[in-house]
């Protein structure tokens, strides 16, 4: 399955928990202002990958801890990041972690109309959700950038229907 994609990461330490193979989607909604990723918000920008390359890429990595969807906007491509994060899951012992600018509540809405999106929300373990707001940004916040944004266990959150916070 295809995927438009700014770029990855194979080892980043910046994108969550331990050890990541970050994917930065292209294209994104949001156009937060402060944005430190403005060049994935183009939804014909980036270029095109193969899911299948890129878990044969995170596969042979046994330092990894987990995968990251970040962005632009993972939520704007849910169907090859469920694709592939459901043969992740089923394969490894990666967590998965997704960067969005939408809130929780508004995802789990979304879910209820797209069941793209709702998939994509089964298989996330963690989410950090909210748009970035320059105003609040912080360098002293854990794999956030504003304090507004929220660390969520998503399956928590999901079974609950209230969200969930998780402390990294």
């Amino acid at each position: 399955m295809l995927i438009r994609i700014a770029g990855t990461v194979s080892e980043s330490i910046v994108d969550g928990p331990g050890i990541r193979y970050t994917i930065f989607t292209q294209g994104c909604p949001h156009h937060c202002e402060g944005c430190h990723n403005p060049e994935t918000h183009d939804f014909s920008g980036g270029r095109l990958a193969d899911t299948d390359k890129i878990y044969n890429h995170i596969a042979e990595n046994p330092l990894l801890k987990g995968v990251t969807f970040s962005g632009g906007e993972p939520f704007c491509q849910p169907a090859p990041l469920y694709n592939l994060a459901k043969r992740i899951k089923a394969n490894t012992k990666l967590d998965i972690m997704a960067y969005t600018g939408f809130t929780f509540e508004q995802l789990v809405e979304k879910s209820k109309t797209d069941e793209d999106v709702k998939n994509l929300l089964s298989v996330v373990d963690i989410l950090v959700d909210g748009k970035f707001i320059l105003a609040q940004r912080s360098l002293e916040l854990h794999f956030k950038g504003s304090r507004n944004q929220r660390i969520i266990d998503c399956k928590k959150s999901l079974e609950t229907g209230n969200v969930v916070i998780k402390e990294l």
